[in-house]
């Protein structure tokens, strides 16, 4: 498929492991995470891929800490997909992990990652148990939160498939194909071709890249038809020549630029609540 059709772009905000050290752009408070949200909102973000951190600038799984940045969201673009993560990089019991999905009301998240096997980042591994990966599922399923699935390899695939197969997870299937790690797949165009073909009959998908591979990769799913991830947690420079720090906001404008250039029109944030999610109404 070439580039056709409206284009999402998912902003992965803030991640686990950037600090003001590393980009003093990096959205750390709750405050500086819901600005930084609005801002790309108004750029043309429509989903947020979300991390929290406690008052020391550390990861926590806190719900309440993520309900607050929800709520901030909300009150200022209600429309937009707010996806929560479930990672398996800093907290290994899955009522760390799962409490999050407890949020209701306007709290309550639309989607949360769901990582389908384990892997080795540069610094640290994430640790994805079989087990874990289905009572999540399950967990999800039971609160009606949409799994964002994320895919490092080919086999991670495999696993959605069984997941699908077996019922913890249920169409409308969305998923995000992170690339360029020495870890995981490479991003060249080969793989992610590779890689899309394997996803299950109707899916929708994003890609992404980590560090210079972010904008090739990118490029890629926009003529390929698919939908994006950008964000300070896979990259921290705006050139590949590392001068210039980059911003969220930045890089969704960049995107929107160059999809104009391809002929993509970016998606409302209510048109992909009814693509990703099969609803146009947020949690009430």
């Amino acid at each position: 498929m070439l580039a056709t059709g409206d284009l999402i772009i998912n902003v992965a905000l803030t991640g686990m492991i950037p600090t003001k050290q590393d980009n003093p752009h990096v959205p750390i408070t709750e405050a500086e995470i819901i600005q930084d949200a609005i801002r790309c909102a108004n750029a043309g973000a429509s989903i947020f891929h979300i991390h929290a951190r406690d008052s020391e600038g550390n990861p926590t799984p806190d719900p309440q800490v993520y309900a607050r940045i929800i709520e901030g969201i909300r009150a200022e673009c209600p429309e937009v997909i707010l996806c929560v993560t479930t990672s398996g990089r800093n907290w290994h019991r899955f009522e760390q992990r799962a409490a999050v999905l407890d949020l209701d009301g306007k709290a309550k998240p639309d989607m949360a990652s769901l990582t389908l096997s384990s892997l080795n980042f540069y610094q640290s591994p994430s640790i994805n148990s079989p087990g874990m990966i289905m009572q999540l599922a399950e967990k999800m399923l039971e609160k009606q939160i949409q799994p964002e699935l994320e895919v490092f390899d080919p086999g991670m695939i495999n696993a959605a498939q069984y997941l699908l197969n077996k019922e913890y997870i249920k169409p409308p299937l969305y998923f995000n194909i992170i690339l360029g790690s020495i870890y995981f797949t490479q991003a060249n165009a080969r793989d992610l071709a590779y890689l899309v073909d394997q996803l299950p009959a109707g899916s929708t998908w994003a890609a992404g890249g980590i560090g210079s591979c972010q904008l090739p990769v990118n490029t890629l799913a926009i003529v390929m038809g698919g939908q994006v991830r950008t964000g300070l947690e896979d990259n921290l420079w705006f050139d590949c020549e590392q001068h210039s720090p980059g911003t969220n906001e930045k890089y969704v404008r960049r995107l929107r630029e160059l999809a104009t250039i391809l002929g993509r029109k970016i998606i409302t944030p209510s048109e992909a609540r009814k693509r990703v999610l099969g609803n146009s109404q947020p949690p009430a």
